[in-house]
C-alpha cells in the first residue's frame, strides 16, 4: 500500500457526506468530550463505490472543528482513514500503520493509492492525543473497488480555477433564524439558519442560485475571495443543513452565517447574515425597578 503525497485544502466540514450514515456510538472513549450531534463521513465516496488506483477522497466533518493533533481545542479533532481494519479500541489512542492513517496536520482529504481488489474505507478522529472522543465520532465502514479503469461516473468534475466566484443575484440574504441578537441561551443550543431568493445545495454540487451554509463563531468575515477556512471558528454545513447544535463555552459569543458555493467560495457579491451576539450559560440581568413617581405639590397662595 502505497500514499501518495496528499494536497491540503483545509476547506471541508459537514460537506454531502458519500456514505448513507454516520455513526456515532453511545460507547466511552477518551477523555475528550464530543458534542451532540457531531458526525464524520466521506465527502464524495459511497459504499459499493469503484475507483481508481490513484483516487483523492474528502473527509466531512459536521458540528465540530478540525484541529492539528496536539492542539487541545473544545468541540475539535483530526481525522485517522481506517484501511481494511475495524474500529481500534475506543479508549486507547489510534494505531499508526498502514491501516490506520492519521492525517494531524489538520488535514481534509488525501490522494490514495491502493491495489486492485476489494477494500473497506471508514473515517475516525481523534483529539489533540489521538485518542477517540466520548462519545466516539466516527463513520459507517464503505466498501470499495479498485480498478486499473474506473468509470467515467466515477471521476469528480474538476474544481474552478483559483478566484472563480459564482454570482448570487440581486436581493439574497442570509440570516439567523434563531436565536435572536442579544439572547441568553444554554452551553447546548440550537441555530437555525434562513435564506432569501437562493437555494441550499450540498457542497459539491454546482447549480444556479445554490450554496450552503457556513457558520462563524467569534470569528470575523474571511477573505471573501478564497474558501472559506475549516476550523472551529468556521463550520461548514455542506450536507444542506439549516439548523445546527452548537456547544460554547459560557460567555459572550457572535454568530454569523456565510453563504459558499460548491467548492465553498462566497458568491458575487457575497451573502452573509449580521453578527448575531449571544450569552451563553450566563442568566439575564435582573429588570430595572420601576421609577417612582414624585408628586410635585402645588402650594396655594395665601389669601
Amino acid at each position: 500500500m502505497k500514499l501518495n503525497a496528499w494536497r491540503v485544502f483545509v476547506l471541508i466540514a459537514g460537506l454531502v457526506y458519500g456514505s448513507s450514515a454516520f455513526s456515532q456510538s453511545t460507547a466511552i472513549g477518551g477523555p475528550t468530550p464530543s458534542p451532540p450531534g457531531a458526525k464524520v463521513g466521506f465527502v464524495d465516496l459511497k459504499d459499493g463505490a469503484v475507483i481508481g488506483p490513484k483516487t483523492t477522497i474528502h473527509f466531512g466533518l459536521h458540528g465540530m472543528g478540525v484541529a492539528p493533533a496536539g492542539t487541545k481545542k473544545a468541540n475539535s479533532g483530526h481525522h485517522h482513514l481506517l484501511i481494511d481494519t475495524d474500529l481500534p479500541p475506543l479508549d486507547q489512542p489510534i494505531p499508526n500503520d498502514e491501516n490506520h492513517l492519521h492525517f494531524g496536520g489538520g488535514q481534509t482529504e488525501v490522494e490514495l493509492s491502493l491495489p486492485p481488489g476489494p477494500h473497506t474505507l471508514q473515517l475516525l478522529l481523534g483529539d489533540a492525543d489521538h485518542v477517540p472522543h466520548t462519545p466516539p465520532v466516527y463513520s459507517d465502514k464503505i466498501h470499495v473497488t479498485v480498478v486499473e479503469s474506473p468509470p467515467a461516473t466515477a471521476v469528480a468534475a474538476p474544481a474552478p480555477a483559483p478566484g472563480t466566484r459564482r454570482p448570487s443575484p440581486q436581493g439574497a440574504r442570509a440570516y439567523i433564524v434563531s436565536p435572536e441578537n442579544g439572547a441568553y441561551v444554554p452551553t447546548t443550543f440550537t441555530v437555525r439558519f434562513g435564506l432569501d431568493k437562493m437555494g441550499v445545495a450540498p457542497a459539491g454540487f454546482d447549480k444556479p442560485n445554490t450554496g450552503h451554509h457556513h457558520l462563524l463563531i467569534d470569528a470575523a468575515l474571511p477573505p471573501l475571495d478564497q474558501p472559506i477556512p475549516n476550523d472551529e471558528n468556521h463550520l461548514h454545513f455542506g450536507g444542506g443543513q439549516t439548523e445546527a447544535t452548537v456547544t460554547l463555552p459560557k460567555g459572550r459569543h457572535t454568530l454569523q452565517l456565510l453563504l459558499g458555493d460548491a467548492y465553498h467560495v462566497p458568491h458575487q457579491p457575497p451573502v452573509y447574515s449580521g453578527p448575531v451576539v449571544v450569552y451563553v450559560g450566563m442568566s439575564p440581568p435582573p429588570p430595572s425597578p420601576p421609577a417612582v413617581r414624585r408628586h410635585r405639590h402645588r402650594h396655594r397662595p395665601a389669601v
